[in-house]
């Protein structure tokens, strides 16, 4: 794009010269025309403004003071309007670069200050030149300028915005916490209270039961008690963690588990027997993390070895 821009402008100044709207003389000789080439290097060099802003308004600047010497005072070419301003249109935008990719502002705005002052020939005053001249190398500026201050305020705008979501994030992350921690420690305080005297009743009714029946169904009570208290230790321990920490960790992950190990070397099968929808979330996440600890007992101790995990 820099490229097309550059031979755009190259295209506009030649014409423009050879039009009359600059310096070329009425009968232009020799020297007319290897300044017309010059002219057309040094606008050229616009190609390169964004990496060397301030070499591009060197250049133009140098060509501007040199035909401008050679026209007056050494009067080696005599312009056909010599009341128009002999510096290229690509002064317009070699101006536009220092301050838009240059971080130096005292620099962009010594460079630009010195190109004015040259386009504008102040040692051959001429209201209409230093007009014309002012206006062309402000227009640069004044753009490169506005579209900076938008681009940093879209830019804090977009770093503000994404703050605040951010912030909101943490902010309902914490409630959730906060929220799982409460229902936790209800849980543990009250739930597992009340299911740990169960049990202990029922241990000790099936001791002093005088009869069989009554001492089976007292064992029994027992046992399914202890069973929830496991499960309730287990979801207690869930809401006290992330969610995140948990995702995967059941019966249904042991596929992947295998997978993982097979990946690093250590080739497993997995065998599994039965619904595994059917064992309760707490089997399914303490098998999961005993087949997680036997693989990698497997490539810790044996490596390479082939591995079989059988579930039922």
């Amino acid at each position: 794009m820099d490229l097309f821009i550059a031979a755009g402008f190259v295209l506009l100044d030649t014409g423009a010269t050879l039009g009359g709207a600059s310096w070329w003389p009425t009968h232009p000789g020799r020297l007319a025309w290897v300044m017309l080439a010059v002219q057309a290097l040094a606008v050229s060099s616009l190609a390169a403004r964004r990496r060397a802003p301030i070499a591009v308004i060197a250049i133009l600047t140098a060509f501007t003071l040199a035909i401008s010497l050679l026209i007056s005072p050494a009067g080696a070419l005599t312009p056909a309007n010599p009341g128009n301003v002999w510096a290229p249109y690509g002064t317009v935008l070699a101006a536009y670069g220092p301050f838009y990719y240059c971080k130096d502002r005292r620099t962009a705005f010594a460079a630009v200050g010195i190109m004015t002052v040259t386009v504008a020939r102040v040692w051959d005053p001429s209201w209409q030149v230093i007009t014309i001249a002012v206006l062309r190398t402000a227009l640069g500026p004044l753009l490169a300028l506005y579209f900076s201050a938008r681009h940093a305020m879209v830019a804090a705008l977009t770093e503000r915005a994404e703050r605040a979501e951010h912030e909101r994030y943490l902010l309902a992350e914490q409630a959730r916490a906060d929220e799982r921690a409460r229902l936790a420690g209800e849980m543990h305080d009250v739930v597992t209270h009340r299911v740990s005297l169960m049990v202990l009743q029922a241990g000790a009714l099936s001791i002093t039961a005088k009869d069989e029946a009554t001492r089976r169904a007292a064992e029994e009570l027992r046992a399914a008690g202890c069973q929830a208290l496991d499960e309730l230790r287990d979801l207690v321990g869930i809401l006290r963690t992330s969610p995140e920490g948990h995702q995967g960790r059941s019966a249904t992950g042991l596929a992947t588990l295998v997978a993982e190990s097979t990946a690093v070397g250590t080739p497993a099968e997995l065998t599994e027997q039965g619904d595994p929808a059917l064992a309760s979330p707490v089997v399914g996440r303490t098998v999961y993390r005993i087949v997680r600890e036997a693989l990698t007992n497997a490539r810790k101790h044996a490596p390479g070895a082939r591995v079989l995990v059988v579930i039922s």
